[in-house]
C-alpha cells in the first residue's frame, strides 16, 4: 500500500503506479464496507472541492457531491456557461484562483481535442489536487470504478476476458474517452481485453499501443476486432457503448451517418448468450435503450451497470480522501 498520494492530480491513471492504483482499489472497498456498516468516516472535515463542468452530468456530479459529504467536507458546484468562465477565466486563473479557495479541483471538459490540455493547464497553476471527472481523452475515475465492479464479480481479474466493443447510438457523437481509459487500466490488471469496433471507429494509436505494453507486461493479451459476434464469444464482461467516430470525422452529420451504418451493433440476449455462462454486462450510463443495448440484457440478471454506477461513489471517495486529506 502506498501512503504517499496527497497532493496528487488524477489525470490519467497511466500515470500512476499499479501499486498506487491497488491502494485505490483498496481503500475504496474499504470505505464501500464502512458506509455499508454505517461507520462514518469524515476524512475531509471542512475541505472545499470545486467541481467545473463543461459538459452535463448526473452520475459524475451527484457522485461526486456525495462522497464529499460522507467524507465531512463540501462539493462546490460551478457551471462554466453561468460564470465568468464564459467570459474569459483562462485556465491559468482558474487553476490560481480555485487552488487557493478550495482543497481540491475536479473538471469536467469533454471538448475535443480542448478537454485534456484545458484540465492540464488548470494542474499546472493548481496547488491543489486536480481530478478528471472526464475529458476528451480519458475518464479515469469512471474506469476505476468499472474495474471495482469486475473485481466483486470474479475476484483477481487476471486471466479473464472482457470485451470492449462500439455499439450503436440514436444521440450524438460520444467521447472516447471511456473505452481508452478502460482499455489502459483492465490490460495493466493482466486481463485479456479484446477491442471491438467498425473501421471508422478507431481509438487513438497511442493509447492502444500504451494498452498493448500494458497487456505485455502484466501478461495479460490486448486483441483488435471488427466482429462484434466474434468479440463477445466466449467472453466474461461485454462492455459496450457507443462512441463517436471522432478520429475520421468530426462533422456531426458525418458522423451520425456512420453511426446508422452499424444499427446492428446492439447488446441483446442473443449475444450475451453467446459470452460465457457467468458473463456480465456493463455499461457506464445512459445508455441508448433499444439502439446499444436491449432492456431484456441492461434490466436481467447479468446486468451489472447498477453496481457501476455505486462504485463511482466509493472509488472517487478513495482519490479524494487519498490525495486531498
Amino acid at each position: 500500500m502506498q501512503t504517499n498520494l496527497r497532493g496528487r492530480d488524477v489525470i490519467d491513471l497511466q500515470e500512476w503506479t499499479k501499486d498506487e492504483i491497488d491502494t485505490l482499489v483498496d481503500v475504496a472497498f474499504t470505505l464501500k464496507r464502512d458506509r455499508a456498516l454505517g461507520r462514518a468516516h469524515p476524512y475531509l472535515r471542512d475541505k472545499v472541492l470545486a467541481m467545473l463542468f463543461f459538459f452535463p452530468s448526473t452520475r459524475t456530479r451527484t457522485s461526486f457531491e456525495a462522497g464529499m459529504a460522507q467524507l465531512g467536507g463540501h462539493a462546490q458546484f460551478i457551471e462554466s456557461r453561468t460564470t465568468q468562465i464564459a467570459h474569459g477565466d483562462t485556465a491559468k486563473e482558474i487553476g490560481e484562483i480555485l487552488g487557493r479557495y478550495n482543497d481540491g479541483i475536479a473538471i469536467r471538459n469533454v471538448d475535443w481535442q480542448v478537454g485534456n490540455a484545458y484540465i492540464r493547464d488548470v494542474a499546472e497553476a493548481s496547488r491543489v489536487p486536480v481530478l478528471n471527472m472526464q475529458c476528451d481523452v480519458y475518464h479515469p475515475h469512471q474506469a476505476l470504478a468499472d474495474l471495482m465492479t469486475i473485481i466483486e464479480r470474479f475476484g483477481d481479474p487476471r486471466g479473464r476476458t472482457a470485451t470492449v466493443s462500439w455499439a450503436c447510438a440514436q444521440s450524438y457523437q460520444k467521447p472516447i474517452s471511456v473505452p481508452q481509459s478502460l482499455l489502459l487500466l483492465l490490460t495493466r490488471f493482466g486481463m485479456n481485453v479484446r477491442l471491438v469496433h467498425p473501421p471508422e471507429f478507431a481509438l487513438m494509436g497511442d493509447i492502444v499501443e500504451q494498452a498493448g505494453e500494458n497487456a505485455r507486461r502484466a501478461g495479460g493479451s490486448l486483441e483488435l476486432l471488427d466482429d462484434f459476434d466474434k468479440g463477445v464469444a466466449g467472453t466474461d464482461v461485454v462492455y459496450a457503448k457507443s462512441w463517436g467516430a471522432l478520429l475520421t470525422t468530426t462533422d456531426e452529420a458525418q458522423g451520425a451517418s456512420l453511426i446508422k451504418k452499424y444499427s446492428s451493433w446492439v447488446t441483446d440476449s442473443r449475444r450475451m448468450a453467446m459470452a460465457n455462462e457467468d458473463a456480465i454486462f456493463m455499461h457506464p450510463l445512459p445508455a441508448d435503450r433499444g439502439v446499444e443495448v436491449t432492456n431484456e440484457v441492461i434490466d436481467g440478471p447479468q446486468s451489472a451497470v447498477y453496481d457501476q454506477a455505486e462504485n463511482r461513489l466509493h472509488g472517487q471517495k478513495a482519490v479524494m480522501a487519498l490525495t486531498m486529506s
